[in-house]
């Protein structure tokens, strides 16, 4: 998976198609990641012993990495991410557009 935590990423499909957002949690094995702001929907919550206030509580869902561009730090354009092994043998993200290592 392309994508980490603290990434910015832009989205391509979806109702929220053409945010830019940062990523606060990923799921690598599902292949989903959890976006600020992103896919945002209301649920309705009963008062219970974890949860004290009853009402209708807004969360971000997961959304898939295939909705996703991951925005360049270098150039600051959405872009496709290319694996590459540097000299000391450590696996880094590289921008397929600029050609500089993203961190």
């Amino acid at each position: 998976m392309n994508l980490k935590k603290n990434d910015t990423v832009l989205v391509i499909k979806g109702r929220d198609r053409g945010k830019q957002a940062r990523v606060t949690q990923a799921f690598p094995k599902d292949r989903k990641v959890i976006v600020e702001g992103v896919n945002v929907v209301q649920r309705h919550t009963k008062a219970s012993a974890n949860v004290r206030q009853a009402g209708i509580v807004q969360k971000e869902l997961p959304i898939h990495t295939a909705n996703l561009m991951l925005i360049c730090t270098h150039c600051s354009r959405p872009v496709r991410v290319d694996k590459k092994y540097l000299a000391d043998g450590s696996k880094v993200r590289v921008c397929n557009k600029c050609e500089e290592v993203i961190e």
